[in-house]
């Protein structure tokens, strides 16, 4: 069970892998972009052109009696699911070896709808990818399995889903061999909680999350731009000397340390290659941005289309 991209690779791997998948499941079909025209999921897209045997189903309503026939009819050994919704109890019973999630996270830590995205946010080295077990509540099943990843220094959030995924694929292909041979232990995740660490959670990120605070320390600032690139993108409004503030999602940025006292948001530019804006400690060296109704440039590209001066513009 499964919708975007995240979910393709493990699929691809069992497949490739040569497990008998009897089913897949995936969101229903829905409008998309300005002229609403209908698109599929990246998991339906994918056993489409390459497994058109393989049943599919596309429930609206998982509790929908039809749906539940159709999938006891399937007669599934185990149900592996990564990036859906979350699934009663009538669903995720049906297996006698029962259903798995794969989570990009390192539970119990960072349980919730955006764990990558937080785990930049709040500076972490490492993170990883976990199994487990689902039952009643969402992401506190027994824990299967873990793999665990390093962060770069100036990893993206983008950057990292795509590492994650190809490292939660391998998992999922890893826990399917392990309860298949019998060789797996589910343990609570009671055993994983240390009592010095703080249990950080990952909500799911609203429009104000994404709006930058200049005025927090600027590894703050860094870490909010790069947590939340290249989706939803960190944003704030770009002040000139004339006219309304505009909207701008900055996607790369780099900290440069310094003592000043600029308030926060200033910006000082060299008009051709070079925007910093003043946060606390420093300065966010902006790199590639977008302004609101245009293409996503770097920085000498956007500066070369806009005039900006020194001690006249903002971002707010």
């Amino acid at each position: 069970m499964g919708t975007p991209d995240f979910a393709v690779v493990p699929l691809e791997k069992l497949l490739q892998s040569g497990k008998d998948v009897v089913g897949v499941i995936t969101a229903p079909d829905r409008p998309a972009g300005r002229g609403k025209k209908i698109r599929f999921s990246a998991v339906k897209q994918y056993i489409l052109q390459n497994y058109p045997h393989i049943p599919l189903l596309q429930p609206v309503n998982l509790k929908d009696p039809a749906f539940v026939a159709q999938l006891q009819a399937l007669n599934p050994d185990l149900q592996i699911v990564v990036a859906f919704r979350m699934l009663p109890e009538v669903i995720w019973q049906i297996p006698e070896v029962g259903t798995f999630n794969l989570h990009a996270s390192l539970l119990p830590q960072y349980r919730g709808a955006a764990p990558i995205n937080h785990a930049l946010i709040n500076g972490e080295s490492e993170t990883g990818v976990t199994t487990f077990m689902i039952d009643q509540k969402i992401d506190t099943g027994s824990i299967l399995m873990q793999k665990r990843v390093k962060i770069g220094d100036h990893e993206t959030a983008g950057e990292l889903h795509n590492r994650l995924m190809e490292a939660g694929a391998n998992l999922v292909l890893d826990t399917v061999t392990g309860l298949a041979d019998g060789s797996l232990d589910a343990r609570s995740q009671d055993d994983f909680i240390n009592p010095q660490n703080e249990l950080k959670k990952a909500p799911k990120i609203f429009k104000e999350d994404c709006r930058i605070k200049w005025g927090q320390p600027g590894a703050k600032v860094f870490n909010q731009i790069r947590g939340l690139s290249p989706y939803p993108g960190a944003f704030s409004y770009l002040q000139r000397e004339t006219g309304n503030p505009v909207l701008c999602k900055i996607y790369a940025s780099e900290f440069r340390p310094e003592d000043h006292q600029m308030s926060p948001g200033s910006i000082q530019t060299d008009g051709k290659t070079n925007l910093k804006v003043s946060v606390q400690g420093g300065w966010i060296q902006v790199l590639i941005l977008q302004q609101e109704g245009k293409k996503r440039m770097e920085i000498r590209d956007f500066l070369a289309g806009t005039s900006l001066t020194t001690g006249l513009c903002r971002f707010s």
